[in-house]
């Protein structure tokens, strides 16, 4: 196991989950056209700083939000490509070898063995054409007038990366490199396929609450339509989620490697329904207001920030459970004629 390689990847996904936060309130405040200029901010990167004689970027008002998001966008995708590297390092490695001992400037061509498995190294590329396609489109919205589809794809697909980055930290952890015995599934409907369906009908709540978000401004009042498509997500989650988490704890409760994550989920998911309701009606007294307030920004973003939780934890307990969960075999019985 390296450690440094799970506690790089923990980092990356910590940073991301900051990103969503950033993110969230930059809705929130209504602050996503606070500049018309991208990727810069009024020509400027860094924030104005007069102590240091940094003539940068006025940090005042619905600016600091947007481009303190900015910010946090490109050290997310600084320490990816980081990871990229770091999952590739053997291979940068032995092509640098390959063409020391071409140049006569070395006498040494040993190969050097890194990551040896190929599919976490593909991964760790998906996680960064998936943090360059995301900040593509954050300067597409910001050139587009912030359109409903480009806006709600870029929110869906802040909380796809993040799920790519938990799911990198999951792979180099310990606890899941470390040999465990496999457990036969009990019961005829196999757990594993319901946290499947958990896991999609999460991500198509993700979706409808984007989407949701995304449809009005602070004050306007939000799509009935919308609105009651999302409650009818958040119906569908708590049942299929609901369920896993019980079964996994019903069938698996002493196997704190499936039981933790099952606990975790069942936890965000009471405190994400609460913050749902809570942000529902603070945004639905929002339009009286002059402004976004504090209120209705912070449960907003909590709940935003919970539901990515939701999402990456139900992951986990999905990876969790195809790694150590079996199906049943079949039991077939033989029947015996009984003479001619």
């Amino acid at each position: 196991m390296n450690k440094g390689l799970n506690r790089y990847a923990v980092l990356v996904a910590c940073a991301t989950f900051c990103l969503i936060v950033a993110g969230a309130l930059v809705t929130s405040h209504d602050a996503g056209l606070a500049t018309s200029d991208w990727p810069l901010t009024e020509g400027k990167f860094l924030p104005k700083v007069d102590s240091l004689g940094i003539s940068g970027v006025n940090m005042v008002g619905n600016l600091f939000w947007e481009h303190g998001h900015r910010m946090v966008a490109t050290t997310v995708g600084f320490l990816t490509f980081c990871l990229f590297l770091y999952l590739y390092r053997g291979e940068i490695l032995n092509w640098f070898r390959r063409l020391l001992f071409f140049l006569n400037l070395s006498d040494r061509n040993e190969p050097y063995y890194g990551e040896p498995r190929r599919w976490l190294k593909r991964l760790g590329l998906v996680a960064l054409l998936g943090v360059i396609a995301q900040g593509l489109l954050g300067g597409l919205t910001v050139k587009l007038m912030l359109p409903l589809a480009v806006s709600a794809a870029h929110a869906t697909l802040a909380q796809l990366f993040f799920c790519t980055t938990v799911s990198l930290a999951v792979f180099t952890s310990r606890s899941w490199l470390e040999t465990r015995p496999t457990i036969v599934e009990q019961g005829s409907f196999p757990l594993r396929y319901l946290c499947v369906a958990a896991v999609v009908t999460i991500f198509l709540q993700l979706i409808i609450g984007a989407t949701l978000r995304h449809s009005a401004t602070w004050d306007k009042p939000l799509p009935t339509e919308l609105l009651l498509t999302h409650i009818g997500g958040a119906l569908a989650v708590t049942i299929l989620l609901g369920s896993a988490a019980w079964f996994v704890l019903r069938r698996h409760g002493n196997d704190s490697f499936l039981a933790r994550p099952a606990k975790i989920a069942l936890g965000l998911l009471v405190t994400q329904l609460f913050l749902g309701l809570a942000a529902y009606l603070t945004r639905a007294a929002s339009p009286k207001d002059p402004q976004p307030l504090n209120p209705m920004v912070g449960i907003t973003v909590a709940h935003v920030a919970c539901g990515a939780l939701v999402f990456a934890t139900t992951i986990v307990l999905t990876l969790r459970a195809f790694k150590v969960l079996r199906a049943r075999e079949p039991v077939y019985e033989l029947a015996t004629s009984q003479g001619a």
